[in-house]
């Protein structure tokens, strides 16, 4: 009985084209399958089957997050008032062009400006003040943390009716301490004043956020090595000194995580100050949230409300795109 050795390469080069394995030659070497076999290794990847639980959300949020900003965009270079369908035929930046001869543009922007800052700046001094003195072992520190932390558990309309009454110039709490301490200098109209008024809010602001900023460091002091602090005892750093120049440094991720979310809230007072303030709080109070909300659902100016929106997205995108960023940096995303 002879041997086929053509009949046995043609077997062992053989395979199923829908296997999605490599083809074997009869040189010992393989070969990429293609057709029905590259349609199958796509239909069983991860990405393919993975679709139904990631594109509907996907989509969803492509259409009324990403597409609502860019149709918002759209609309802030039309001069659209709102009586009748935006005309995108005439596309301009007159909008943005004239913010700036806008005096109450002007002061809104600062005003966000100033109580992005000051209040991130504050909020990050208490909540790490807090957490140093929390995490040097006191007794009901659970409680502690609790009380500090309570406030944010709030929302911003709670907390801005709870500070409208505590700034009531006759009856509120400030004002009756201060009175019933000889302070009577002191006690004045907090938010019917304009010297005032901002600085208000801003403590008010700092009351209801402080305490996470406060859990943020908590949680980086913890992840410190006991080893870190010995050393610094070792060489002889007084408390004070070892927190300056040991400790804190090492709270910079903690400090950047904070600081973002901080300003984020900041930039999403619009709750708080339209409870306490309705929709025109005043160029001493107005932030450019609030003005949006005034030049396009009361005065009925679209166009220019889109623009002052348009603003405020980039605003926030400037603080998040950073953080974002250095997260991708340091491969955390």
């Amino acid at each position: 009985m002879g041997f086929d050795i053509d009949r046995l390469r043609s077997r062992v080069g053989r395979r199923d084209p829908d296997s999605g394995a490599d083809d074997v030659r009869t040189d010992g070497g393989t070969e990429a399958t293609t057709g029905g076999s590259r349609f199958a290794r796509l239909k069983h990847s991860d990405l393919v089957q993975s679709l139904p639980f990631w594109l509907p959300p996907a989509l969803l949020m492509g259409l009324f997050v990403y597409g609502a900003i860019g149709w918002n965009l759209l609309i802030s270079l039309t001069d659209w008032s709102g009586l009748q369908q935006p005309e995108y035929t005439d596309l301009s930046l007159e909008m943005y062009t004239q913010m700036p001869a806008d005096a109450s543009f002007v002061a809104a922007f600062r005003n966000t400006v100033v109580l992005l800052v000051v209040f991130t700046v504050i909020s990050l001094l208490i909540g790490l003040g807090l957490a140093i003195l929390i995490d040097r072992n006191i007794r009901f520190e659970n409680t502690f943390r609790t009380i500090y932390l309570l406030p944010m558990a709030l929302s911003f309309v709670v907390t801005a009716i709870f500070w409208s009454w505590m700034y009531n110039p006759s009856t509120g709490t400030i004002n009756v301490i201060l009175r019933g301490v000889g302070l009577d200098f002191l006690a004045m109209n907090w938010l019917g004043d304009t010297r005032t008024r901002l600085a208000a809010i801003i403590f008010a602001l700092t009351w209801q956020f402080s305490g996470y900023a406060m859990v943020v460091y908590l949680a980086g002091l913890r992840a410190i090595p006991d080893s870190h602090y010995e050393a610094a005892k070792v060489d002889g750093a007084g408390s004070l000194r070892m927190y300056w120049r040991v400790i804190i440094p090492q709270l910079s991720a903690a400090t950047t995580s904070a600081a973002v979310v901080l300003m984020v809230f900041a930039l999403k007072a619009f709750d708080f100050i339209y409870v306490m303030f309705g929709d025109n709080p005043g160029r001493s109070a107005d932030i450019l949230a609030v003005m949006m909300f005034r030049v396009a659902f009361s005065r009925s100016q679209w166009a220019y409300g889109a623009a002052v929106a348009t603003i405020l997205f980039l605003m926030a995108l400037s603080v998040v795109a950073p953080y974002l960023y250095m997260q991708y940096k340091r491969g955390d995303l």
